[in-house]
Parts: C-alpha cells; structure tokens; sequence
C-alpha cells in the first residue's frame, strides 16, 4: 500500500470508497450514515488543492482509501478518513493517519484530532487503541466546538459522538500508537 496525495482526476474514486465504506454503518441500524452522500467533488478539491488530502493506493495505484484534513486550532483535524471493505484490517487507516500525524509535525502543529461515534468499533474505539484521547467539554477549542455545531445541525448528533486528540509528537519520536 502507497500513501500519496490524490491526483485531480481521483476524485469520483474516493467518493466511491466513501459510500463503500459507509455500507458497514447499515448493519448497525445506522442506515441514515450509510446513505449520506459522500462528499462533494468541490469539497474534495479544496482539501487536494490545499495539499490535505492522501490516498492509499493497491498495486495498480487505485485508491483503497482516503483522508482528508484541515488545521484546527493548532492541530491538524482530520476530517473524513475512509477505507473500503476490501482494504479493511490491515492497517490502511493507521498508515493514514501516520501519514498525517507527519504531515501535522511538518507544520509545527501539536496533535491530530478528530470527531467520531462513540459506540461504532471501527470509530472511537479504534481510535482510543491507537492512542486518541476523548476530549471532555473543558477540552474542546473553539474550532471543535464549531464543528460539532456543523455535525449536530446535519443530524449526526442522532447517535452519541465524541472528539477524540492525540497529541504530537511524543518524546520518543512516535505517534502514540501510529508509529
């Protein structure tokens, strides 16, 4: 597997790789997030544009999954990261998130968060094993707050959701439990 930005032309392949991995969400009586629509074209352009969004590619350099990310209040926030079922446990999601976290200590930020649902295995409790912190109200910067505004107001807030920090980088020189 290949970590690379995503080319112009591979747009419409992540959104294929969103809704395919969004499926997974039905089994879990969460039909409404396995038939949200992928992100927008444009959207996806803007986080390629601004150098914030990677693929990770198969043998054939087609895209298996996908992050994007912005920064957030001295952090890098990773905003979607998506890995098809076929590409699934086996790694693909850690190698991205490793990805970032180098790309978030290239730009002098301190950590990496994200928002995810609390009670979904392969969200907040995947992410607690890779060495993320949930974030209490007091913890929340203003940019985290905004954004669970945005994801309340689309509805989300309909199954419990939490953000989630991990702080960059430690002093051993790795990622928590990214490295």
């Amino acid at each position: 597997m290949r970590i690379r930005p995503a080319a112009p032309g591979e747009l419409p392949a992540l959104q294929d790789v969103e809704r395919a991995a969004g499926a997974p969400f039905r089994d879990l009586g969460m039909a409404e997030i396995a038939d949200d629509d992928p992100p927008a074209l444009d959207e996806l352009e803007r986080y390629r544009a601004a150098g914030r969004c990677w693929v990770a590619a198969d043998e054939r350099d087609r895209p298996v999954a996908y992050v994007t990310a912005e920064p957030v209040d001295g952090a890098l926030h990773v905003e979607q990261v998506s890995v098809h079922p076929r590409a699934a446990r086996r790694g693909v999601g850690r190698a991205l998130l490793a990805h970032a976290a180098g790309h978030a200590r290239e730009q002098g930020l301190t950590a990496l968060t994200l928002t995810t649902f609390a009670d979904v295995p392969w969200n907040a409790p995947y992410y607690a094993r890779l060495g993320f912190r949930t974030l209490t109200g007091p913890d929340l910067t203003p940019g985290l707050r905004r954004i669970r505004a945005e994801e309340a107001a689309h509805g989300l807030d309909r199954w419990p959701r939490v953000c989630m920090r991990l702080e960059l980088p430690h002093s051993d020189g790795t990622f928590g439990g990214l490295s």
